[in-house]
């Protein structure tokens, strides 16, 4: 009967070995990746200081008022504030800028044009409403846009390493109460 228990207690002892290794190397798997993908676009952000943006215009810009530009083959919402001091074009996030810096609001459905102008429609009537809100600037004196909302922020950073971090410290603790728990059955067996 002892040899049984001793028996089963090593197997578990082991799964709970292997269980806790296999913790520890997603996590460090998952770090690695958090720290090729989102930690550079969060170095890459130049949207760092919080201000108080103040509306100045918001309109609907159609494909005919965007005359000898690249037109986009959605409505585009173009919204002017007023942000640390100075006149700026505020965009939705940072993806919004790099993907059309004619429009601050990039709709959800662009497949249809009715759709899309009924979601332009909906942001523009919340910055009629709202006419002071915070947003994110760019340090830089010259910087003439500011970003509504950052992707790339310390919250989602946080949140990005917050559960590779709870998987290694879970793993890390099975590993040293099953380490704990073999050294006090050989001190146990001694006696």
């Amino acid at each position: 009967m002892g040899k049984k228990l001793v028996m089963a207690q090593k197997r578990g002892e082991t799964r709970a070995l292997c269980l806790g290794l296999a913790m520890v190397v997603c996590a460090a798997i998952t770090y690695y990746i958090l720290g090729t993908t989102v930690l550079p676009l969060y170095q890459k952000s130049v949207w760092t200081q919080e201000s108080t943006c103040h509306l100045i215009e918001v309109n609907i810009k159609d494909q005919e008022e965007l005359e000898g530009k690249k037109v986009p083959q959605y409505p585009c919402l173009w919204v002017n504030v007023s942000a640390v001091g100075r006149w700026a074009i505020l965009y939705h996030t940072e993806d919004t800028r790099d993907q059309n810096q004619q429009c601050s609001y990039i709709p959800r459905n662009l497949d249809n044009y009715q759709t899309a102008l009924v979601d332009v429609k909906k942001v523009r009537a919340n910055f009629n409403k709202h006419h002071d809100f915070n947003c994110f600037s760019a340090p830089q004196v010259n910087e003439t846009s500011v970003v509504y909302q950052r992707l790339y922020g310390p919250q989602v950073l946080l949140f990005s390493f917050f559960w590779p971090t709870f998987l290694l410290t879970g793993g890390l603790l099975i590993i040293a109460m099953v380490k704990l728990n073999r050294s006090l059955s050989i001190l146990a067996a001694q006696k």
